[in-house]
């Protein structure tokens, strides 16, 4: 196995690939949320339940595996760096320029489209200049927001808890421990799902579930674990050989806690609030496949795809711009094309192709332009020997 020999110093291609793979299934993921049953920005004004399945079945780890993929990312930019001090200054460049650049020129316009669909009367310029910039609720809609950023808002909490850690002068000797004790048996594939599920389900009927950093027990519950999991996988190579030991049985508890999230989807769409038990079924199923896809995916991505293209280095570099723009795009075109009464195949290849266009049109501008490139997140062309620096959000 490749993995078998990764250092906390050493690029991981597959990892690479499965990143963009993720974000590539993100943007698939929003233009169908505009077509779906369940509550978004804005619609299309047409809804089939046939998406109700396969997007079930993708929500509960393609999240999850960003930030598991991020964390194994961040054990090498921890290994290169001089000090905790300066991984956290490079995380916090890296991340909260572009958060403060997204909030002041990208995440207006999504917020706008919210306002509109309550009857908001202006432009956008107006809304940009006066509007925009409330605290509490504007038309029915809450300001501010994060919008789509607020997997950057994450990241960049979960880095500065990663950079206390490695600070702590007992980090080394704890991963030893932490590493030795998970590669026993079968623990790596079920402590995690123990942990998530815990206390996801501890919360569930306790705190209410929400997005928010200081409110989102349950995000964090699934988020936070994945990170560090990346992260000490990373800088303990050896628990590689447990991943790819337990991968079939974690791809078989991924298909039927899979099976359980689409069954309690469908028994209960759109709305409409399940029972308590089935609730809480369809809350544990969901950690359970959390983890379960990411051993899984990672197996396959070190098996199968540990190995460089002439692509990896640019579509690696792209992500981060088209993360930015492509959930305003979408929502802007399925707003401004409502009039329109387009026929569901055309709005999707529209909202397919201009989405695209625009996330290309990011990546190609922010490299031109390097001032546009570090607001949109992208790193300068490799100059290092034996590999660039981890792309990671």
């Amino acid at each position: 196995m490749a993995a078998a020999t990764t250092t906390s110093s050493s690029r991981h291609y597959g990892l690479d690939w499965l990143r963009i793979a993720a974000f590539a299934i993100l943007i698939v993921y929003h233009i169908a949320m505009a077509f779906s049953p369940w509550r978004w920005v804005v619609t299309t004004g047409h809804a089939y339940s046939e998406l109700i399945a396969p997007m079930a079945l993708v929500t509960p780890w393609r999240l999850g595996l960003l930030f598991a993929v991020s964390g194994y990312a961040s054990a090498t930019l921890v290994a290169r760096s001089a000090a905790p001090a300066t991984f956290a200054g490079e995380r916090s460049r890296r991340l909260l320029i572009p958060l403060a650049f997204g909030m002041l020129a990208i995440v207006p316009a999504e917020m706008w489209v919210r306002v509109l669909e309550e009857g908001y009367p202006h432009g956008y310029l107006r809304f940009w200049l006066v509007d925009g910039w409330r605290y509490g609720s504007y038309y029915g809609v809450a300001f501010p927001s994060w919008e789509h950023l607020w997997f950057l808002v994450y990241l960049w909490c979960y880095s500065m808890l990663l950079a206390g850690f490695v600070a702590w002068g007992g980090a080394t000797r704890w991963m030893d421990r932490a590493a030795a004790w998970l590669a026993v048996d079968a623990r790596l594939l079920w402590a995690p799902i123990a942990v998530m599920t815990t206390v996801r389900l501890g919360a569930l009927f306790v705190v209410p579930e929400g997005q928010g950093l200081f409110h989102d027990v349950a995000g964090h519950s699934q988020y936070l674990p994945l990170f560090a999991l990346g992260f000490l996988i990373a800088r303990r190579p050896a628990l590689w050989r447990a991943l790819h030991r337990h991968a079939a049985l974690a791809a078989l508890l991924a298909v039927i806690s899979g099976a359980i999230v689409v069954g309690v989807e469908l028994s209960y769409p759109g709305d409409t609030v399940p029972p308590h038990v089935a609730m809480a079924a369809n809350r544990a199923a969901r950690s359970v496949m959390g983890w379960s896809m990411v051993v899984t995916l990672f197996c396959l991505a070190d098996r199968f795809a540990n190995r460089d293209h002439r692509w990896r280095a640019s579509l690696g570099r792209a992500v981060f711009p088209a993360y930015i723009v492509h959930h305003p795009v979408i929502v802007l075109v399925t707003w401004f094309t409502l009039p329109l009464a387009l026929n569901p195949w055309a709005e999707a290849a529209l909202l397919l192709i201009a989405t695209l266009l625009a996330c290309i049109a990011a990546y190609l501008l922010a490299r031109a332009v390097p001032p546009l490139g570090i607001l949109l997140g992208v790193t300068p062309p490799p100059v290092r020997k034996g590999g660039s620096a981890p792309a990671i959000c």
